[in-house]
């Protein structure tokens, strides 16, 4: 009788051994973590706060991911959690936004107007999570399978980020000249000092990038990312079990401590962090309400919730949970939940982390489970800021080895619901893939491609994935109508898992 009991739990409600769930969860915190503390620190120093206050907004985003985690894969009611193995944590939608927002009033006084801004858009965002659900009919596997691509495409760049260094800043590939560069100091100190002589120009003067960065791509960098990624796939093929599921964090924990042997691990600001902090609301004090600023986080909230319900259908191929209109009714409004908390708990938008997709297809475990231990843990994080310190302490280029995986997951998960679309009968499915996954190119090859437009337009256009599901919508709805799409999305994810 225990046995058909058993049989009878579907593998996402599988409740797995506390060991398991405990190392599992671990794995998913360390995919996500260095996602999760970016958007704190970026919008702390466009807010001109003090390192104690940006050491604030961390640990209150830490204690947030946890909670709304806990929300969306336990589930609160019957209205609130899609009950997936689904991570939340703040959505990069709403950086440039906010940066906005930060530059123009910056101090507490910024904080507070932002801080407003995300409660009052939470809130509509709960209330608008039904209406959006609707659009399950607009997603049959044509438009899942093009946008789970184009967010695994998308995704590739945090993870060749993550190895090489990132585009703009420190780790850019370009610098410039260090020689170009003192001669403008020399140049002004001559301009202070009355009767200096000016510095002869050097060749070839260029104060713009124009040399090599040693920062950036270093080929020890490179060489970390490629021990990680070879431990994570003999791992995967040489151990069997509970070893496999967690090859991921194994390849990270083996490149950490490889890395902490060669001395370019630092621990500094583990010593430093302290043992423990406690989370209240409105630290920076009571929110500021401007009805410009929150319809403006409502736009990203709907950027999000569109995001969001790709996500959910990805991971519902994943589990071969089928999900309904009622189920990703109940996840958008844990978007809007966890907005609403975070700009109560001194933090922002909240979203499901398409990072952890992957995870959940590298592994093959389906249990939401390991999701709920994660965000206890993430919530353990928030309250102990040695130990999120000790993560923070993981260079990128370990992760970078792990995060080529994760992401090319998710990209062959939308690969693997394309490849059962009925291109033979239907050739205009071939338009609606290929036009799709090229508009999602667009802000990754061209960034820069929306200067000349008017920038209530960016936030819809900055995100491939968005505008890959559009596109994709539109497309789809054009060639084929939308008379089946409703039976069309209800078979999607028997479908992909069928395929497996």
């Amino acid at each position: 009788m225990s046995t058909d009991s058993k049989a009878d739990v579907h593998p996402v409600d599988e409740l797995l051994p506390s060991g398991r769930l405990a190392a599992l969860g671990l794995q998913h915190v360390l995919v996500m973590y260095a996602g999760a503390v970016a958007v704190p620190l970026i919008i702390g120093r466009a807010l001109k706060l003090s390192p104690e206050q940006v050491a604030m907004l961390i640990s209150a985003d830490l204690f947030c991911c946890g909670i709304v985690t806990l929300i969306q894969s336990l589930g609160l009611t019957q209205w609130f959690g899609i009950r997936l193995p689904v991570m939340m944590g703040v959505t990069f939608a709403a950086v440039g936004p906010m940066v906005a927002m930060a530059n123009a009033t910056p101090g507490l006084a910024g904080a507070q107007a932002i801080f407003g801004a995300i409660i009052g858009a939470g809130a509509i965002a709960v209330l608008m999570a039904p209406f959006v659900s609707r659009m399950l009919r607009f997603f049959p596997p044509v438009v899942t399978g093009t946008v789970i691509t184009v967010i695994g495409i998308s995704l590739m760049r945090v993870g060749i980020n993550w190895i090489f260094g990132n585009p703009f800043g420190p780790t850019a590939p370009s610098i410039v000249n260090p020689e170009h560069a003192q001669w403008l100091k020399d140049v002004s100190a001559a301009t202070v000092a009355a009767g200096s002589a000016v510095p002869a120009v050097p060749k070839g003067l260029a104060l713009a990038p124009s040399v090599p960065n040693p920062a950036y791509a270093p080929l020890f960098n490179v060489g970390m990312s490629a021990f990680v990624l070879v431990s994570i796939l003999l791992i995967t093929r040489y151990a069997k079990g509970f070893v496999a599921n967690i090859a991921v964090l194994l390849g990270i924990v083996a490149g950490a401590v490889l890395a902490a042997l060669l001395g370019v691990m630092s621990f500094d600001k583990v010593g430093r962090a302290a043992w423990f902090d406690v989370v209240l609301p409105f630290q920076f004090g009571l929110p500021t309400f401007d009805v410009v600023m929150v319809l403006t986080m409502v736009l990203v909230m709907i950027v999000v919730m569109i995001e969001s319900t790709g996500m959910f259908l990805a991971l519902g191929d994943m589990t071969g949970r089928k999900v309904t209109q009622p189920d990703l009714a109940r996840g958008l409004r844990v978007d809007g939940l966890g907005t609403l908390i975070g700009g109560i708990f001194n933090t922002f938008p909240y979203t499901s982390f398409s990072q952890n997709v992957g995870l959940v297809g590298v592994t093959g475990v389906r249990s939401r489970f390991v999701c709920v231990a994660a965000g206890l843990i993430l919530l353990v994080m928030g309250l102990i800021p040695k130990l999120a310190a000790l993560v923070e302490a993981v260079p990128t280029f370990v992760l970078g080895g792990a995060g080529v995986v994760m992401f090319g997951m998710v990209a062959a998960t939308g690969i693997r619901i394309l490849a059962n679309v009925d291109y033979s009968k239907n050739r205009n499915n071939l338009f609606v893939v290929a036009i799709s996954i090229g508009f999602g190119m667009i802000p990754l090859v061209a960034p820069g491609f929306k200067q000349w437009m008017p920038l209530v337009l960016h936030p819809l256009i900055d995100s491939g994935i968005l505008l890959a599901s559009m596109v994709a919508v539109l497309l789809n709805a054009f060639f084929n109508g939308l008379a089946s799409d409703a039976q069309a999305a209800g078979t999607a994810a028997a479908s992909a898992h069928g395929s497996e």
